[in-house]
């Protein structure tokens, strides 16, 4: 959400970052928010001045109806003021009605109109115009033929989707033995993988409030992805940031604390709306599935440095368990609202030969902290609000494709990275069962 005072100061440039973002429907909510914006004032000043008449009438009745004791001609007079006294209480009641009306409809334009991108994001209308800047590692294509991914999984008697399918429905499964374990395994490395960066480790709460919703995410967003929890004031978080970001509503973080560096583990729940391809069948695209997150809330001027950092803690720890991937930019009209500047990290599939996204690093600039009033205050004394930024550690089983794809062997074995062996008891390989 952008400060009113700049989107009053600077309509124009709002308008280009729609444009930018191809969102030309929103284009009508800049001079809207602008118009509410300049009533909403003017009801405040009118208010604020009937309140400082009430004073002075108050005062005024007071002392005529002191004089009425000796001069009852003063009498009329009092009653005269109060019944401007009257009329000026209505009008006050009518003016904060209207104030709230305003407020209310204000703050719903302005969760709208979306966050200033960042100057470098390239310019697109959705995803195909991301942009590749680099890969890591080298994207190999074996010279056998690679199973779908729950093919290798069932080799290994290690997925179930048929009965989560009678248990949950599509978009859940059961995962078993050595691929439950490389699950676990994967997870608690990527824990302690980011403990080593000087990250804190976390466990949040699972549902949160629907304000803190509000305030991490957009409407449509919100839309696409909460489960509501029924009769009650409570969401399935979709990604853990959304709780550890809430963490800090309504705070005034000390300024030697900043930067806040968390790495959080949390189930995810997500409605995951609209068809997809057979390459989001399986354990791809689910409604249920575990992560392990990166948070930091930091200072504005550290927000750019630590994007940097995130997005190559991604890289490095893909790389350590022999998966080649790329660095993606997310384009002007693939970014969410909130966002000011994202990546995506891709992972090499050699089955379908071709990049796939495995982590989502996002700078929100001060969108986040604007909407739960997350502060610190600089050195000079003066309050301002955080930066916050996020970026996905490991989120199998999603993952785990890659993982399996890239370390498989002709003879159907799976090859443990050095760096995941102590997690799965010292094994070395995983040899299927069928």
């Amino acid at each position: 959400m952008l400060d009113i005072r700049f989107i009053r100061e600077n309509p124009d440039a709002v308008k280009e970052n729609i444009k930018k973002k191809f969102q030309d429907a929103k284009l009508p909510l800049v001079d809207e928010v602008i118009d509410l914006d300049a009533k909403r004032r003017a009801a405040i000043a009118e208010a604020d001045q009937l309140r400082s008449n009430r004073n002075t009438l108050s005062k005024q009745i007071g002392m005529l109806m002191g004089q009425a004791k000796k001069d009852p001609s003063k009498l009329a007079e009092a009653e005269a003021v109060k019944q401007q006294v009257k009329e000026q209480a209505d009008r006050l009641a009518e003016l904060e009605k209207l104030e709230n009306e305003l407020e209310e409809e204000l703050h719903k334009r302005m969760l709208v109109i979306p966050q200033m991108i960042d100057d470098s994001v390239p310019l697109g209308p959705d995803d195909s115009c991301n942009v590749e800047v680099e890969r890591f590692g080298e994207a190999k294509v074996p010279d056998f033929p690679i199973p779908y991914h729950t093919e290798i999984m069932e080799s290994f008697d290690g997925i179930d989707l048929d009965a989560a399918g009678r248990v949950s429905g599509n978009g859940f499964y059961y995962l078993l033995g050595d691929i439950a374990r490389l699950h676990e395994a994967v997870l608690a490395y990527g824990r302690d993988f980011m403990i080593g960066k000087g990250f804190t480790y976390c466990i949040p709460p699972f549902m949160i409030h629907g304000n803190v919703v509000e305030g991490v995410m957009s409407q449509t967003d919100m839309d696409g992805m909460m489960y509501k929890i029924e009769g009650e004031d409570l969401y399935l978080i979709g990604t853990s940031e959304h709780s550890m970001i809430g963490r800090f509503i309504d705070q005034i973080i000390p300024g030697e604390k900043l930067p806040q560096t968390l790495t959080s583990y949390s189930p995810c729940f997500r409605k995951e709306k609209g068809a997809h391809g057979i390459e989001e069948r399986g354990v791809y695209r689910i409604h249920q599935f575990e992560k392990q997150e990166m948070i930091v809330v930091c200072k504005p001027e550290e927000s750019k440095d630590w994007y940097e950092k995130l997005w190559r803690f991604s890289v490095e720890l893909f790389r350590s368990m022999n998966i080649p991937v790329r660095q993606l930019e997310c384009c002007s009209g693939d970014l969410a609202d909130l966002k000011v500047k994202s990546c995506d990290i891709e992972a090499w599939s050699p089955r379908q030969q071709k990049y796939f996204e495995v982590c989502s690093c996002s700078n929100l600039g001060d969108a986040q902290a604007r909407r739960l009033r997350i502060r610190y205050k600089d050195e000079n004394g003066r309050m301002q609000l955080c930066h916050t930024l996020n970026n996905t550690c490991v989120a199998p089983p999603r993952m785990l494709i890659a993982f399996l794809e890239n370390n498989l062997q002709a003879d159907g074995t799976v090859v443990i990275p050095e760096v995941l062996q102590p997690y799965m008891g010292g094994t070395k390989v995983l040899v299927p069962k069928k």
